[in-house]
C-alpha cells in the first residue's frame, strides 16, 4: 500500500509549527495509515514565480523582521550564542521526531510533480500555509499533485481575513482541486465559500488532535522551576504589553520567565522577564506551560496549549485589527469555539485570575475533535 504525503511545515524553528506537524503525523498514525513528509527544494527558476509576492505587504514585513534579526545577532555576540542554543534544542527535536518519516529531496518543481505519483494521496496540513505571500510556490496549495491523486487540506489557515483583490482567481484555482478541504478558523470558511462555492468543516488544529494525556505520553512532564512562576511568550513586540505583565508580577509577586527574540528581536526584552531561559525546545516549551501559574501570550499555539492544560492564561492581539496582513482570525475563531471570549486582554491584566468553565471549554474541544477526526479518516480513506 501507498504511503500518505504530507506537506506540513515541520522544520521551522517555531514551537507551534512543530508541535502542529508532530500532532499530524501521530494523528495520522493513529488512525493505521503509513505516511511521509514530501521535502521540496526550490531551484533557480523559482525566482520567476516569487517575484510578485516582493512586493506584498506581508512577504515584506516578514522580511523585515528576519533582517532584523539578523543584524542583532551579528552586532550582539550573546544573543547570538543564546539563539544558537536555542536552535540546538529545535534540531535535536525535529531529528528525534521526523527523521524517520522523510522522504528523499526533490530538487525543483518537476522532480516534486514526480515524486506525487509515489503517494496513494497527499495531504497540506495546518499551519498558516495558505497566506497570500506563499501563493506563487504551488507547493502547500498542492498543484502540483496531478488531478487523479487525491488532494486533502487540513486545517489549513489563510492567515488573514481576506485575499487580495489580485489573488482571488489563482487562489478559487487551487481550492477547487482539493478533493477534501477542512479550515481552522471561520473567517477561512468565508473565503473557502465566496471564492469556491463550497461549504467546508471547520476542524480543530492538529494540536488538539491530542489529549492532554496523549501529550504527556508523547512529551514526558518535566519541571523547569520549583516555585510558582508567570511564563510571558510574546511574539509581537508591544511595549504595553510587557508593562501589563510586569504589573502582574507585582501583584501576585511571582517572577517572570521571559521567551524572547523568537520570531524578530526586541531590544527592550533584554530587561523583561526575571528568567530568560535559551535551552528552550519544543518539549521543554510544554513543560513550561504545563507548569506555569499564568501564562500571557499573543501566540495562538500558546493560547491552545494554555487550554489542553487548564491553564489561568490571556491573549494579546499581536496584530491591530487595521493591519493589512492582521492574522488575529484564527485567535478570534479559537476563543469563540471554546467559549473563552474573556481570555482575550482587554487592559485589565488582573482578569486573568477570573475563573474558566473548563468543563464547558472541554466539552467543545471533545465535540471539535470528534468531528475532526471523523472529517480526517473520511478523508484518507
Amino acid at each position: 500500500m501507498k504511503k500518505i504525503g504530507l506537506c506540513i511545515v515541520y522544520n521551522h524553528r517555531n514551537y507551534g509549527s512543530m508541535l502542529q506537524a508532530l500532532a499530524t503525523v501521530k494523528s495520522i498514525q493513529k488512525l493505521g495509515f503509513e505516511l511521509e513528509i514530501i521535502r521540496y527544494k526550490k531551484n533557480l527558476s523559482f525566482i520567476f514565480k516569487v517575484i510578485p509576492k516582493l512586493f506584498t505587504y506581508d512577504f515584506l514585513k516578514g522580511k523585515y523582521k528576519r533582517l532584523q534579526k539578523k543584524i542583532s545577532l551579528l552586532f550582539y555576540g550573546k544573543i547570538k550564542q543564546n539563539n544558537k542554543i536555542r536552535n540546538e534544542y529545535f534540531k535535536a527535536f525535529c531529528e528525534n521526531k521526523f527523521g524517520n518519516h522523510l522522504s528523499p529531496i526533490c530538487n525543483g518543481y518537476k522532480k516534486l510533480c514526480e515524486s506525487s505519483l509515489n503517494y496513494s494521496a497527499i495531504l497540506s496540513g495546518s499551519d498558516q500555509l495558505w497566506l497570500p505571500s506563499g501563493l506563487s510556490t504551488n507547493f502547500y496549495n498542492l498543484m502540483f499533485v496531478p488531478k487523479d491523486i487525491p488532494k486533502i487540506s487540513y486545517a489549513s489557515s489563510f492567515g488573514v481575513s481576506k485575499i487580495p483583490l489580485h489573488q482571488r482567481k489563482r487562489t478559487a484555482e487551487f481550492l477547487s482541486r482539493i478533493e477534501y478541504i477542512s479550515v481552522r478558523e471561520i473567517a477561512g470558511q468565508k473565503i473557502i465559500k465566496e471564492l469556491a462555492g463550497k461549504n467546508i468543516p471547520l476542524v480543530c488544529d492538529p494540536t488538539l488532535l491530542l489529549t492532554k494525556e496523549e501529550w504527556k505520553q508523547e512529551i514526558p512532564k518535566k519541571e523547569f522551576f520549583d516555585k510558582p512562576y508567570i511564563l510571558a511568550y510574546l511574539l509581537g513586540p508591544n511595549r504595553k504589553h510587557r508593562i501589563a505583565v510586569n504589573e502582574l508580577k507585582e501583584k501576585t509577586k511571582l517572577p517572570i520567565i521571559a521567551l524572547r527574540h523568537l520570531d524578530q528581536y526586541v531590544a527592550g526584552d533584554e530587561n523583561f522577564g526575571d528568567f530568560a531561559p535559551y535551552n528552550v525546545g519544543p518539549e521543554e516549551f510544554i513543560n513550561l506551560i504545563r507548569f506555569a501559574e499564568f501564562i500571557c501570550t499573543d501566540s495562538f499555539h500558546g493560547t491552545v496549549f494554555s487550554c489542553l492544560h487548564n491553564k489561568q492564561f490571556l491573549t494579546f492581539d499581536r496584530y491591530s485589527s487595521k493591519e493589512a496582513a492582521s492574522r488575529n482570525s484564527r485567535i478570534d475563531s479559537l476563543l469563540k469555539t471554546f467559549c473563552l471570549e474573556g481570555r482575550r486582554f482587554n487592559g485589565n491584566i488582573m482578569e486573568i485570575q477570573k475563573e474558566i468553565d473548563w468543563k464547558l471549554t472541554e466539552e467543545k474541544i471533545n465535540e471539535l475533535r470528534h468531528s475532526s477526526f471523523k472529517f480526517l479518516k473520511g478523508a484518507l480513506k
